[in-house]
């Protein structure tokens, strides 16, 4: 909560460069899947794929913990980490972090079910209930119905393990016409869902951007969620993808965190562009604090740009519009439960 008010003054004050609410840290790149809409890792395009020691991640946790109060661990699938549930017990008993997520594809969930007790947030990647869909953008049939019937195995257990599951979906060409029949299962199930639409060079899909089923289907997650359907996204995310204008981006609020060390500085998309707007500065197995890391990051690329191509992901966009709305992101906590200006999936 500090954090958060500090940040409205730092907003008030029209400074760009805001505190952070969130860490993501990437516990490994390897990912076991070739998502046809990923556009960071996948099994067969990621030749450079590391994991970091389990040494080393207790490390750079310790000075993420320094400076942020909450964790997403995530991947490439973060479940072929092998040390994945030793990082998870440090950073919650040791460390003590406020709140601790994980964001998985959830095909090797079953063999790591021990996991439910050490995270506050499971996100599970699923875009969509109809196999063929599935198939055409990330998994087979049999991966698919496995994960189905698994998601369904575990949702009861929410309140037994102190967890709430919610499930991730993107939306794209293939997936958008079943979009309807992931709302009811996770209705059906007490399953929290939320959307982001394929991006390409952090653009809308272009078939998306230009498509009326597309705008009806938005408008519809709008409706569905006024008569109470289970859609995790604020009015205001859902009517940025509405209307695709841009909006006022913090990118600082959710630093990432490579799984050896490295932080991206101010963001994933700016460290792609290259050049002297962002990169990765700093590392952290060689600073002492969170408050020096970041310190160096802004010596070496300057405060937050003060404009920039707004990427219409809910893992930027969220805890953007929730920090810079404060009513909308009371109302959204009262709704939910769940404070969306720590809610990155991506």
């Amino acid at each position: 909560m500090s954090t958060y008010l500090r940040n409205l003054l730092h907003i008030k004050k029209n400074q760009r460069t805001l505190d952070p609410r969130l860490a993501i840290y990437y516990i490994t790149t390897h990912c076991n899947l070739n998502c046809t809409y990923c556009e960071d890792f996948g099994a067969q395009r990621n030749a450079d794929a590391t994991t970091s020691m389990l040494d080393d991640a207790k490390k750079i946790l310790k000075i993420i913990r320094d400076g942020v109060d909450n964790l997403w661990i995530t991947g490439g699938e973060p479940l072929l980490a092998p040390h994945l549930l030793d990082l998870l017990d440090y950073a919650r008993d040791d460390l003590l972090f406020r709140e601790i997520s994980l964001i998985t594809n959830g095909t090797l969930l079953s063999q790591n079910l021990d996991l439910l007790a050490l995270v506050d947030r499971l996100i599970i990647s699923l875009d969509s209930l109809d196999s063929s869909a599935l198939e055409s953008v990330s998994l087979k049939n049999e991966q698919s119905q496995n994960l189905i019937k698994q998601i369904e195995e575990i949702a009861p257990l929410q309140k037994e393990k102190n967890f709430k599951l919610i499930l991730n979906a993107v939306i794209t060409p293939e997936t958008l016409p079943n979009m309807d029949s992931l709302i009811n299962f996770c209705a059906k199930n007490k399953i929290w869902l939320s959307f982001s639409p394929q991006a390409v060079n952090n653009w809308i899909h272009f078939d998306l951007a230009t498509s009326a089923e597309y705008r009806a289907f938005i408008k519809n997650l709008l409706e569905r969620k006024k008569r109470g359907a289970p859609i995790l996204g604020s009015n205001i995310y859902l009517k940025t993808l509405l209307d695709q204008k841009p909006y006022e981006c913090y990118p600082t609020i959710i630093p990432r965190i490579m799984p050896d060390g490295w932080l991206i500085y101010p963001c994933l998309p700016m460290e792609k562009e290259g050049g002297e707007v962002g990169g990765r500065p700093v590392n952290l197995l060689n600073v002492q604090s969170w408050a020096e890391a970041w310190q160096i990051a802004k010596e070496r690329y300057g405060e937050a740009p003060s404009s920039c191509t707004s990427c219409f992901q809910q893992c930027y966009a969220e805890p953007s519009l929730m920090q810079a709305h404060p009513l909308a992101w009371i109302s959204e906590y009262i709704r939910t439960g769940i404070d969306l200006g720590t809610y990155a999936p991506g």
